[in-house]
């Protein structure tokens, strides 16, 4: 019997393509929560990106059937319950190398519109007004201090951008400190000096129990603070975010993350101080396709 993989939000047509030709049985299709444990019984693997969630109950639900394996297509697994599908002997995989460059360049491009207007410009352009003077107070990236939260394959590549562009990167490190990270324009510190000296933060970091950016995190911060998030919307608190950028303390925003996907915030989403994004940090043909050959090597490997 072939092996039969449920791919769940999408994947790269010639991945999906390569699995066929190999003698997998791929269907492509979405199911609501409700219905997605059970049917994940007929399946040996299903592959899911941000959209699809597999916890307990689609675990249990699947319990006794053919899945043996859950990719996430992407960097993150928090909408899989990892450890409780591990115990119910289901191996849970993802693709952290193939977008972390797509995800960096977002995050550079989100704090390009942050520095020079360039969303709340840009919108008040279609509406036919030439306002010049009120978008000409822009500020330059170069000799900018940049706190990176999270400096893992993303937030390094952030980092090194960063320099590139004559910035100074600060990081903090938990665990393990990245070798040959360090050097005279990229030093490790506390958490308190990172919020202390950054003229930008950007959140590069697994999501948490609790939010990383919130009302006292951004009282540490400097005043005129830009946040950029390409992580988790959980690492933002993102009423104390509204307030501070009313109140001026933060001065922009750079948003791909939301606490509530397809139905986010509004009210921060239409802030003329935000540039934000639906969740398109991987969203790059390059990063698509290195993220099916990748998920492509995954099955093989699994199954062979």
């Amino acid at each position: 019997m072939s092996k039969k993989i449920l791919v769940t939000d999408g994947m790269d047509a010639a991945a999906v393509a390569k699995l066929r030709k190999d003698g997998y049985e791929v269907v492509e299709q979405f199911y609501e929560p409700d219905a997605l444990g059970g049917a994940l019984r007929d399946f040996d693997a299903v592959i899911i990106r941000s959209a699809t969630k597999i916890k307990q109950p689609q675990i249990d639900a699947a319990k006794g059937g053919r899945l043996k394996l859950i990719i996430r297509a992407g960097v993150g697994v928090d909408n899989i319950d990892v450890k409780y599908a591990e115990a119910a002997g289901i191996q849970v995989r993802n693709t952290p190398r193939a977008s972390s460059n797509a995800v960096a360049e977002l995050a550079l491009a989100l704090l390009f519109a942050c520095a020079r207007n360039i969303s709340i410009a840009g919108h008040t352009m279609r509406e036919n007004k030439w306002e010049k003077k009120a978008y000409s107070k822009g500020f330059e990236l170069e000799g900018k201090t940049m706190g990176v939260i999270g400096y893992g394959r993303i937030g390094r590549m952030v980092g090194e951008k960063g320099q590139a562009l004559g910035m100074n990167v600060l990081s903090v490190v938990h665990r393990n400190k990245p070798e040959g990270a360090e050097c005279s324009t990229m030093h490790f510190v506390s958490m308190d000096e990172l919020l202390a000296k950054s003229d930008i933060i950007v959140l590069c970091a697994p999501g948490g129990d609790k939010p990383l950016v919130d009302a006292g995190s951004i009282a540490k911060m400097k005043d005129g603070v830009v946040i950029i998030n390409v992580s988790r919307g959980s690492n933002v608190d993102e009423a104390a975010l509204l307030e501070a950028l009313n109140g001026g303390k933060v001065r922009a925003a750079g948003l791909d993350v939301w606490l509530s996907e397809k139905d986010p915030n509004w009210t921060l989403a239409q802030h003329p101080s935000v540039s934000c994004t639906p969740h398109v940090g991987a969203g790059t043909v390059e990063a698509q396709k290195r993220i099916g050959a990748e998920l492509v090597d995954i099955v093989e490997e699994s199954f062979s």
